[in-house]
């Protein structure tokens, strides 16, 4: 019998072994403060890690590869180009760094690594930060791994270098689960789809005979909450990564849409729409209970917990148009935190608690923005024709979303992308999906 992705994945990371390296004490002078809305990308050398045979070649040269890429698409780092170079991978392994040669092509940090066979077969990998200037190991680390893992130490090691020298935490080393879609606008395909962050490792989870929508990970990363039209009948389910087996959540009279993994991984938030009305429900996974949380005559809907699990953002149109509400866990406390002209929606906390990302229609046009979870400091950071469903990064630095737009000669058809950008507004970039995509949830990070 195969064996799932999600197990290969798991066993993966549980042979995983990491120590860090000895630090010197002296205090290092590289560092990045990106709270500011526009950041000079620091230049950064990653060298080609030594390779102990030629076996070990390929991988040597790919890591490094997915660090450059991981830290190009952040902004926040200007990898120097490898023909500038001077000092030898070898060089570096055996005479150690030769800071001089690396401060003439104006480099400020340099990673450099190796890759060897342990006795047992396993691939062991290192690396090491440096500060050109000062000429200071900032941080290293060695893993321990199979080798076919080496991808996932790429994304370790950029998380590294990432908070070593921002000082938040990376979000390279985590998934994005999306909605994958094909066909005609009347006839449209709609399919689970997961990938890594950067697009690597991308496969379907549904075979797109029914539709699909809003896909949630669990804080586990083991499950994912996802509307689902099976036998054409629209109800929340359960899918398990691992196992690939799909339940419903709860046979309820009316229809189920919106769902949102509690943040410690025992209930789920959805909407429950009955009578022409639409409240906010809750549901104990463990003992299967189900409790009201809203009871007006409004459309309440697609709650999103706080990271404490202390308050619930949800919209609602109770006001006449459709708002931000927030309320506490229980239900109580309701109150209205977006006030400006135009229409809120899909609202999600951060997991930082500091601010709410939503989307916003008005003018006839769309938004994605963020706010104050007491409705101060509203910021719109991009906007489209058709841009839709935020979500955070495990850091709460960068927001995935969707953005759609109508193609053909007469507009016939629709395009959808998902794209990425820095919390300040720049560096935009579009994920690279084999597809059209749609409703993307970013996932924590792996454990």
């Amino acid at each position: 019998m195969m064996r799932s992705f999600f197990s290969s994945y798991v066993l993966a990371a549980l042979a995983l072994l990491s120590f860090a390296f000895a630090v010197p004490c002296a205090r290092a002078e590289v560092e990045l403060d990106i709270t500011k809305g526009v950041v000079k990308a620091m230049p950064i050398a990653i060298s080609k890690f030594y390779a102990q045979s030629p076996d070990l070649e390929d991988t040597a040269r790919s890591i490094p590869e997915i660090v450059h890429a991981n830290l190009t698409r952040t902004g926040l780092f200007a990898p120097v180009s490898e023909r500038a170079f001077i000092q030898s991978p070898t060089s570096i392994e055996q005479d150690g760094v030769r800071f001089a040669e690396w401060r003439a092509i104006n480099a400020e940090a340099l990673v450099s690594g190796s890759v060897k066979r342990s006795a047992d077969g396993q691939t062991r990998v290192e690396f090491r930060l440096w500060d050109v200037f000062s000429q200071q190991q900032l941080t290293g680390m060695a893993y321990t791994t199979t080798p076919d893992n080496w991808r996932r130490i790429a994304h370790i090691i950029s998380d590294e270098i990432y908070k070593r020298i921002t000082g938040e935490t990376g979000y390279f080393d985590s998934r994005i689960v999306y909605i994958a879609e094909e066909g005609t606008p009347d006839k449209r395909i709609k399919r689970l789809a997961i990938m890594d962050q950067d697009g690597a490792n991308h496969r379907y989870l549904t075979d797109g005979r029914n539709l699909v929508l809003t896909p949630r990970f669990s804080p586990s990363m083991q499950e994912i909450t996802y509307l689902s039209y099976q036998n054409n009948r629209p109800r929340v389910y359960l899918y398990n990564i691992d196992t690939g087996r799909q339940d419903v959540l709860g046979d309820f009279p009316g229809m189920t849409f919106a769902p949102r993994f509690s943040p410690d991984g025992n209930k789920v938030i959805m909407s429950l729409a009955m009578n022409g009305n639409s409240d906010v429900y809750v549901m104990n996974l463990r003992t299967r209970q189900v409790k009201r949380l809203t009871s007006s005559s409004a459309i309440d809907t697609s709650p999103s917990y706080a990271p404490d699990g202390k308050q619930i953002v949800f919209e609602s149109d109770r006001g006449g148009t459709q708002q931000l509400y927030v309320m506490d866990a229980n239900g109580n406390n309701p109150h209205r935190i977006t006030f400006d002209k135009g229409r809120y929606a899909n609202p999600v906390w951060s997991p930082r608690g500091d601010l709410i990302a939503f989307t916003k229609m008005k003018g006839g046009e769309f938004y994605i923005g963020v706010i104050r979870p007491d409705g101060s400091g509203e910021r719109l950071i991009t906007k489209a024709y058709h841009v839709e469903g935020p979500s955070w990064s495990p850091n709460g630095r960068v927001l995935v979303y969707f953005k759609e737009k109508p193609v053909g000669a007469r507009g016939e058809r629709r395009q959808a992308r998902l794209y990425t950008i820095d919390l300040t507004g720049f560096n935009e970039q579009m994920l690279p999906t084999p597809k059209d995509g749609s409703d993307p949830a970013w996932s924590p990070l792996n454990k």
